[in-house]
């Protein structure tokens, strides 16, 4: 039987390491990543580009989960949605276990595709409302290959118990308007479960659920993570649900990976101005933090059309360097190890 559901996000215990330590092997790579958007003016020429991902790298390990943060408009679902394959970086490249993502095709992309599971943000508008569950975790096992009814309805059953949908006969012939949004959410998962990926992206997996319900999707996630060893990249604007579930966090702002760190490292000790706006404006269920306030800067993000010149932050900044940080684009510095920022302020 089930541990009982906690009562707050608090409640979640840590996450393991990722099982292979330091020296795990790599599974994805994001290199001088750039995904600009054509402005037209009246559909002749080109009046100028988004900028929604602009010169962004790292590396995934195998198993291991990270965590993509930022607010609205700050390039979290382009570089998502560049991953998973949908976007063609305007330069720079995405490798999933050596091979050039954007290069691939044919039965390449379709490998690719079963390697990599989605788990949308609205799990009602995810799920085609005039398919049953049963048709809906079929359809990509049918896509793959898989023609045996017997095979598919056993491996159907397999996932839909992983995910706690069960008494699994109950669940297999209701539509998703039939469902609360927690088993929903739990069916969106499953699908993207369903052909063993070695790598989930999940957007915003909770957002839209009740805060209980919340709870039992991010214990639910984390324990397929570790026990099927899968990579995770977890897209959210909530820093107090990332330090229960990702090793490392990145921190993106117009376009950009503003800070690196691992998780302990970024919650103690943030480095950039951005990273503590974000963490004085999050909510945090731990009442010892309830005093530990900072300055929210004022203003607003910067178009990604014409993103100010330098440091993209200053604006907001109350720590910038006079014509330092509003002219010249600060390098990534590592003042730890394992802790990078984009800021002057370590040069």
């Amino acid at each position: 039987m089930d541990n009982p559901i906690p009562n707050s996000v608090m409640d979640i215990p840590s996450v393991n390491p990722p099982t292979g330590g330091e020296d795990s092997e790599v599974i994805l790579s994001v290199n001088g990543l750039h995904v600009w958007f054509e402005l037209r003016r009246f559909g002749f020429g080109v009046a100028g580009y988004v900028r929604a991902v602009d010169d962004v790298s790292f590396d995934l390990k195998k198993g291991e989960a990270i965590a993509i943060v930022g607010e609205s408009g700050c390039g979290k679902s382009s570089l998502m949605k560049t991953i998973l394959g949908l976007y063609k970086p305007t330069k720079g490249d995405v490798t999933f276990e050596g091979k050039s993502v954007q290069q691939l095709s044919g039965r390449d992309l379709q490998w690719y595709r079963s390697q990599v599971g989605y788990v949308q943000q609205d799990p009602y508008g995810a799920l085609p409302p005039f398919m049953s569950v049963e048709r809906i975790l079929a359809e990509p096992l049918i896509i793959s290959g898989i023609h045996n009814s017997e095979k598919r309805r056993e491996q159907i059953r397999k996932v839909m118990e992983e995910v706690k949908l069960y008494p699994v006969e109950d669940f297999l012939p209701k539509f998703p308007h039939m469902l609360s949004g927690g088993q929903q959410q739990r069916v969106v998962i499953a699908r993207a479960m369903i052909r063993n990926p070695k790598l989930i992206v999940a957007d915003e997996p909770v957002s839209m659920l009740d805060a209980s319900v919340r709870v039992e999707i991010l214990r639910l996630l984390r324990s397929l993570q570790q026990r099927h060893n899968l990579s995770f990249i977890y897209i959210t604007h909530d820093l107090s649900t990332v330090k229960y579930f990702s090793e490392r966090i990145f921190v993106m702002y117009a376009g950009k990976l503003v800070e690196k760190a691992k998780i302990n490292e970024l919650i103690q000790n943030p480095l950039h101005p951005y990273t503590q706006a974000l963490l004085s404006a999050s909510s945090d269920p731990d009442y010892h933090n309830a005093t530990k306030f900072r300055e929210v800067p004022a203003g607003e993000p910067p178009s990604l059309v014409k993103p100010p010149a330098g440091c993209r932050f200053h604006p907001r900044c109350n720590r910038a360097i006079a014509d330092l940080c509003e002219v010249e684009a600060p390098p990534e510095f590592t003042p730890q190890p394992t802790h990078s920022t984009l800021c002057w302020l370590y040069r």
